[in-house]
């Protein structure tokens, strides 16, 4: 027996094993002619996987929140208005973050599980004028997708940055950050990116430095400011030792691996094995005769989010986790009881979702729920053979 259960969560994820070898090796000095090389690769390579050359990249020891966090310290001054295309929680978590540095923050929002429309966007654009307009590509309060590609369009349009929390997407859904207008994206290394726990990953592009740039104030957030640490990425890039904070050195080199793994697969590739994944796990759950949260127009492809079906409730998850497999339970304040939801990104393959959907199928029986025995593994098999 393996002794351990295979880890199915939106973040952290399962990590490759030459990953997890990186993060075993013997710490060496941040300024070790080895690690710089480590830095200054991962910096490029970020630029590959955001897709955007003309970009900033930035790693940070910290969370996604810390990644947020330096997007609103560095772009928001008092007085600023903001637009947050909120599609759950973590909209709702960007807004009160750059209300916190003195913007004035409305919200544009639809019902749960479904995402704001376009015109819905612009016509509150068109109502006032907005220095940057955030959204989240896949909130994983409730899986929903955001069109990026349509919001930062907007977001140009009406000479406004437009800010991606690409959390739980970036390295699993499409996202081209130049081709795409997009000012500023972030991410943490946890997700479909494919390392451990603790990088917040920034790129900034020219529009938003020209905006940090400009500031008539002082950034709010010592840790955060841009102006701390632009020199650390541009003297790590250019393999040239510098120092404003530690830099997480097991961690960084470990997410140089990952990137590496990303781009030999090749971005294109990575985004349609991720879609494969996840029609074949939404395939299982709808054979399975479960219903989901977010609409079938805006399904994100790095995760799921099911709903109980009717007769069973949140102690299914702990039944699942009794077969083998961990799940997540429901996030979002105002169905958390309501749902659950599997990850599927990064390193995850065919048979994990297989597994899932054969826990997920051991516990709506220890359940008592009523349905076709095998039903959600053939169907996702089926996508899988397809």
């Amino acid at each position: 027996m393996k002794g351990r259960k295979l880890l199915m969560i939106p973040g952290p994820i399962e990590f490759d094993p030459a990953v997890m070898r990186e993060m075993g090796k013997p710490t060496t000095s941040h300024l070790d002619p080895w690690f710089m090389e480590q830095f200054g690769q991962a910096l490029e390579r970020m630029r590959e996987v955001f897709m955007s050359p003309s970009g900033q990249p930035f790693i940070v020891a910290g969370t996604g929140t810390l990644a947020m966090d330096m997007a609103g310290a560095n772009l928001i001054e008092p007085g600023d208005r903001a637009l947050v295309v909120n599609t759950g929680y973590f909209g709702d978590r960007f807004g009160a973050l750059m209300e916190r540095y003195g913007a004035q923050v409305d919200h544009v929002r639809a019902e749960v599980g479904d995402m704001p429309a376009l015109e819905q966007v612009e016509e509150a654009l068109r109502k006032q004028s907005y220095k940057l307009v955030t959204v989240t590509q896949v909130d994983t309060s409730t899986g929903v997708l955001a069109d990026v590609k349509g919001v930062a369009a907007l977001a140009r349009q009406y000479g406004a940055l437009a800010v991606v929390d690409g959390v739980c997407s970036v390295a699993g859904e499409e996202l081209r950050m130049d081709e795409w207008g997009v000012d500023l994206a972030l991410t943490a290394s946890q997700k479909a990116v494919g390392a451990p726990p603790g990088l917040a990953l920034v790129v900034a592009g020219p529009r938003a430095l020209e905006a940090w740039r400009k500031r008539k104030t002082p950034v709010c957030n010592y840790y955060a400011d841009f102006g701390n640490w632009l020199p650390i990425m541009e003297a790590y890039e250019a393999r040239k030792p510098a120092y404003f904070g530690t830099p997480a050195v097991n961690l960084i080199a470990a997410l140089n691996v990952s990137l590496g793994q990303i781009l030999a697969e090749g971005m294109e590739a990575r985004i349609a094995r991720h879609r494969k994944m996840s029609d074949a796990c939404k395939a299982g759950i709808t054979a399975l005769g479960l219903r989901q949260l977010p609409r079938e127009h805006c399904r994100a492809h790095t995760m799921t989010a099911p709903y109980y079906p009717e007769g069973v409730d949140a102690a299914l998850v702990g039944k699942i986790g009794a077969a083998g497999v961990i799940v997540a339970g429901g996030l979002h304040p105002a169905c958390r009881a309501q749902y659950f939801r599997i990850g599927h990104m990064g390193a995850h393959t065919p048979a994990d979702i297989l597994a899932v959907l054969g826990a997920l199928e051991s516990a709506l029986a220890a359940s008592g729920y009523a349905f076709e025995r095998g039903a959600g593994v053939a169907a996702a098999q089926k996508v899988f053979l397809s």
